[in-house]
């Protein structure tokens, strides 16, 4: 059975909730699709205060987007030590981040050409 195609709009709003649900930090978007050579759509970096946060963060995004879309990553890595999680829903790759891991690495610098779209906090 061939798996069905989810709308990136649709899984892109269910990541932003799983991520404000357990008040993730510095939401930030960053759509790579008008650049060359990327290897998905979007990043979506956000940060956690502590290890226990940023695995409360993954463990709540996993939820809504199983919940609302019966879908699952593609792959999760770094989830042992949870400085920093990468979360690959293929065409959208959630990097979830501690604070200091974040500015350390600053992978939206990388991404410079990207158009960035920074979510307010609700809280």
């Amino acid at each position: 059975m061939a798996k069905k195609e989810i709308n990136n709009d649709v899984l892109l709003a269910n990541i932003i909730k799983g991520i404000e649900e357990v008040k993730g930090n510095d939401i930030t978007i960053l759509d790579l699709r008008a650049l060359e050579n990327t290897v998905c759509d979007y990043f979506v970096i956000c940060n956690g205060n502590s290890n226990t946060q940023v695995n409360a963060i993954v463990n709540s995004i996993q939820k809504v987007v199983s919940k609302e879309l019966k879908d699952k990553p593609w792959h999760v890595e770094g989830a042992d030590v949870a400085d920093w999680i990468l979360m690959d829903y293929v065409h959208i790759v959630v990097h979830v981040f501690q604070k200091h891991i974040r500015e350390y690495y600053n992978i939206e610098s990388l991404w410079g050409d990207a158009k960035i779209t920074t979510i307010e906090n609700k809280y």
